[in-house]
């Protein structure tokens, strides 16, 4: 017989660690005590069977548990000790963390759908298995008191629950029934009739409000579009179940995994051909859908009522009919209305119906998005379910918080070891979303007791996120947009040396004050070494180039030596004389090394879009009409350093836009492989980092990943974080954290330092 002492690190509160230990310790005879405090759990575990138990610890936790290290140490044994306790909590200096938001667990709708149950159709059940965390979450640590539960006193039913060590709702914080627990403010066959009925209807979810409605019903999709003012942005869509997903999309065994988890993220999936209609609306010209399947109880309800009030679960495995399209409601690209009060203001115009709940949402958190790339799950967006699960970063160091560039931004805050990335932000284009930053910025150091040393920002002055780190009185240190994104993937996949990346993004403002965007960097601790770049394109009229993408065409066709044919090509798009007369004169026309705009002037030339109604739509539409890339012999030129993609752009012009599509990605990829060999043989590298919003598209990915795996490199890509500015905050607190740990001066101490 032996002892030991257990500190179990990880997320290992709120999640039915203790009462999964207990039970684990009396099926194996063992005696002992468990309880929380500020590091995680601790315990005492004493008798015959420890080997048991601590495989058992490692390979049976809950579903939410996440353990991130078990340390053991012997103690003496103790002679007059009978069974298990589960001991009070001990308070102190704050190292755990609060769990993720999770999807309702099996056992809870086998409740809700048991006609004897108590809580038979009662839209909050949850245990410690699933349900609301960090969207409810005041501060840690995470107790009752703490959290938007404390308003509801539990009924003694609830109570014996709650503190029975062998039942799944021990010590669950949000836990409640019809008796005591929060309620909705419209019967589900309300907000059915509703839906079915055409109507709009706004339903407070975990993290906020939804814009929900038919999604077969085309003139309630358009409706919802123009009071979005939403453009050509495709459209989420909620279905019952996988049976359900396969009238319109094609689902492999790792899209099921990620539509089935805890997670429920929002899953891009390919159109099947052939396949039920849906609305044009729903995704204009796009071959992805994104589709999620219900997470909170309310919507389980709302298919239950489509369903006919089936007894049981049998039905969830069936098709169903009801396909909802469930849209963030937040107008104007704010962020998302959560109180009752705020979407009622907000949301009238938008919404027909409103259908709240008096349990508040402390915290905003979109959906989070995903797709599979190259095998294995990446993030598009961070939000609900992934936030604020903090990224194991290669080594420790001091406290900074990084508050990222001004599109997607994201907030993300160290302590030791890890990385806590918020969940999607926005971009800062108004006060709300700034404001919005501030409380995401608060909420994180309150709930993780952190206070920063230092915060990291973008090297471009004039964003918004760079004047609110100013503001903190804190000291800063400006991080060069591109390699924040190479930063990022290393930090993720654990590189602490050395490394080469290629930064493909849309802009970020270069060391030398120049508009970067198609880098290869060689990243050393706190700071790189741009080796390259992608050749410059002009682009007319700045910034409004990237949304109308007939002038990058001009500008590549001016590349080219064919300016002459501006003018007649484009007529039709817009002020074509005068674009070729800034091309030609260098009049408003900045060059640019952005691999997005390449993408662009491929768009422009193939007439794949002349405008993008929102940024990205016009590659993304090329993506979409990929079927097989090739590759164009001779499509591209490198001298010096610089690569140049003028001879596939010329190809494109003799070329349909299908064929067009599968030409330059396929060439596009071998071109990169071919920039990035020499220089990844010269320092007898192994592995590049790939990141930059034109990581996002899966088709590039994939094809580099293949491309570098075939020559014996490993293509490191983004998953923990987005590749686009959402993982910007990620890569500048790395860098900020490497640059402390140096104490040296930041990576760059002026935004245009000499040459």
């Amino acid at each position: 017989m032996k002892r030991l002492r257990l500190r179990v690190r990880g997320q290992v509160q709120g999640v039915g660690f203790r009462p999964f230990l207990h039970g684990l310790a009396h099926r194996l005879a063992l005696t002992g005590w468990v309880l929380n405090d500020g590091a995680g759990v601790l315990a005492e575990v004493q008798g015959d069977a420890l080997e048991r138990f601590l495989t058992a610890l490692a390979e049976d936790a809950p579903p939410l548990a996440r353990i991130d290290a078990v340390e053991a140490e012997d103690c003496p044994i103790r002679r007059d000790e009978a069974g298990f306790a589960i001991l009070a909590s001990h308070h102190g200096a704050v190292t755990t963390g609060v769990a993720p938001d999770a999807a309702i667990c099996p056992a809870c709708l086998a409740e809700l759908f048991d006609p004897a149950d108590r809580r038979y159709r009662y839209p909050f059940l949850n245990c410690t298995h699933c349900g609301p965390r960090f969207t409810i979450t005041r501060a840690l640590p995470y107790d009752r008191p703490q959290t938007a539960m404390a308003g509801f006193p539990l009924c003694p039913d609830c109570s014996a629950e709650y503190a029975d060590p062998t039942d799944r709702r021990f010590h669950a914080q949000p836990t409640a029934c019809p008796a005591c627990g929060p309620r909705l403010s419209h019967s589900i066959a309300e907000v059915l009739a509703a839906l079915r009925g055409g109507r709009i209807v706004a339903i407070k979810g975990l993290g906020g409000f939804h814009l929900a409605c038919d999604a077969f019903n085309a003139a309630a999709v358009e409706r919802l579009r123009a009071r979005k003012q939403r453009n050509g942005k495709p459209f989420a869509l909620m279905v019952a179940n996988i049976a359900s997903t396969e009238r319109f999309v094609e689902v492999g065994a790792a899209e099921r995994a990620l539509l089935e988890g805890v997670v429920r993220p929002v899953v891009l999936l390919r159109r099947r051909d052939g396949a039920t209609t849906l609305p044009d609306s729903i995704a204009p010209g796009l071959a992805w859908l994104g589709v999620m399947l219900p997470y909170t109880p309310i919507h389980h309800l709302l298919f239950h009522e489509a369903a006919g009030r089936p007894d049981g679960t049998a039905w969830l495995e069936r098709p169903q009919d009801l396909t909802l399209v469930m849209t963030s409601a937040n107008p104007g690209g704010e962020p998302l209305a959560i109180d009752n009060d705020e979407a009622r203001q907000r949301l009238h115009g938008f919404a027909d119906l409103i259908v709240d709940h008096d349990r508040d949402i402390l915290i905003r958190a979109d959906d989070s998005v995903m797709r599979v790339v190259a095998g294995a799950p990446a993030l598009l967006r961070r939000g609900r379910g992934h936030a604020p699960a903090p990224i194991r970063l290669p080594r420790s160091g001091p406290s900074v918080l990084a508050v990222g560039g001004h599109l997607k931004a994201t907030v993300c805050l160290t302590r030791g070891n890890e990385a806590f990335l918020s969940q999607h932000i926005g971009d800062l284009d108004n006060a709300a979303t700034l404001g919005f930053l501030e409380e995401s910025v608060a909420h994180l150091r309150r709930i993780l007791a952190v206070e920063p040393v230092a915060v990291a920002h973008d090297l471009h002055p004039d964003f918004q996120s760079t004047r609110f780190a100013e503001s903190l009185g804190l000291p800063t240190l400006p991080v060069q947009h591109h390699h924040a994104h190479i930063a990022a993937v290393l930090a993720e996949h654990g590189v602490d040396g050395p490394a080469l990346g290629l930064a493909l993004d849309g802009f970020g403002l270069g060391a030398d004050g120049g508009s970067w965007g198609g880098e290869m960097l060689l990243v050393k601790g706190a700071g790189f070494t741009r080796l390259g770049h992608l050749a410059p394109l002009a682009q007319p009229g700045g910034d409004v180039a990237a949304r109308q993408p007939w002038r990058m065409a001009a500008a590549a066709l001016a590349r080219m030596g064919r300016g002459v044919e501006i003018t007649g090509r484009f007529a039709a798009c817009g002020p074509a004389d005068g674009v070729r007369r800034m091309i030609e004169g260098g009049i408003n026309a900045p060059p640019t090394s952005s691999c997005g705009r390449w993408f662009d002037a491929a768009c422009g030339l193939l007439g794949v879009r002349a405008v993008a109604g929102f940024e990205g739509e016009a590659p993304m539409a090329l993506e979409s009409l990929v079927r097989r890339p090739t590759v164009l012999k001779g499509g591209w030129r490198i001298e010096g350093g610089v690569l140049d993609l003028t001879p596939l752009l010329e190809n494109l012009l003799q070329i349909n836009a299908q064929e067009g599509a599968d030409r330059f990605h396929g060439t596009l990829a071998a071109a990169l492989v071919a920039w990035a060999m020499p220089e990844l043989a010269a320092r007898r590298l192994d592995h590049v980092a790939l990141s930059g919003g034109c990581l996002m598209n899966a088709v590039l990915a994939e094809e580099l990943s293949a491309c570098f795996a075939a020559r014996g490199v490993t293509a490191l890509l983004p998953r923990q974080a987005p590749a686009n500015d959402g993982g910007l905050s990620l890569g500048q607190a790395w860098v900020a954290m490497q640059s402390l740990l140096e104490e040296g001066p930041p990576p760059c101490a002026s935004p245009f330092p000499p040459a």
